[in-house]
């Protein structure tokens, strides 16, 4: 897969931790911050369907985000998501 090189300045507590959690994750930084920065990308677009869907259709009700946030402890559970 071809790849773009950048340069990027991150805080030095920031930088840190992205260091150590690649490491927990046998990857590179590189590689760590490339799926950190995939996943973002997938919640912006995810949020972005979800603000057009609400343009459409009207808001989510308490219920069905509550159906929501059900589903996704199932698919995964809080201690292992992102947020």
């Amino acid at each position: 897969m071809p790849v773009k090189k950048l340069s990027v300045a991150l805080d030095d507590a920031v930088a840190a931790e992205v260091a150590r959690a690649a490491e927990r994750s046998g990857v590179s930084v590189s590689a760590w911050l490339n799926d950190a920065a995939a996943n973002a990308l997938a919640v912006e677009a995810g949020l972005e369907a979800v603000r057009a869907w609400e343009a459409d259709h009207g808001a989510l009700t308490s219920d069905e985000l509550a159906a929501a946030d059900a589903l996704l402890d199932r698919l995964a559970p809080p201690a292992r998501r992102a947020g």
